[in-house]
């Protein structure tokens, strides 16, 4: 079953069962992923709509920053179970060790040598990670690898 067919079901689930925070962030997804379409005249696979979710996911982390720091509980919790609801489109998550493994293994095959190699061994790894792992913990590694390599 492909990842959109899963959404779709899920959407009619909560529709069924009428629980409309859930039906609201999922008909946002699709809205996301539709918009996408109609704009680049495409059509998603897993791994294009897993990027829109990572994205989303991002939005949620950055809202709930902000209402935390603004101090409106209600909007947290709001942005929280959107997040939740979100993160079971997402492919297990990496480890840290799992991510540091990856850098040390990009960095070598790629023979980089210091930070000026950055940008080239973050491609890469966007690349290969995509959805997997969360973009700053991957920088953090390469970072790491980088300077223990120079």
């Amino acid at each position: 079953m492909s990842l959109r067919d899963r959404i779709n079901d899920d959407m009619k689930a909560a529709m069924r069962a009428k629980d409309s925070a859930r039906l609201l962030t999922i008909r946002g997804l699709l809205a996301a992923c539709k918009q996408r379409e109609v704009d680049e005249r495409i059509t998603l696979d897993d791994a294009a709509i897993v990027g829109i979710v990572d994205k989303l996911v991002k939005q949620r982390k950055d809202s709930i920053a902000q209402f935390t720091a603004g101090n409106r509980p209600d909007l947290v919790e709001k942005e929280s179970a959107e997040l939740a609801v979100l993160e079971q489109y997402l492919p297990q998550r990496l480890s840290a060790d799992e991510i540091a493994a990856e850098a040390r293994q990009v960095v070598a095959e790629l023979g980089a040598s210091g930070p000026g190699d950055m940008g080239k061994v973050m491609a890469a790894l966007k690349a290969r990670l995509a959805g997997k792992a969360d973009m700053s913990l991957v920088s953090g590694a390469v970072k790491q690898a980088l300077a223990s390599k120079s």
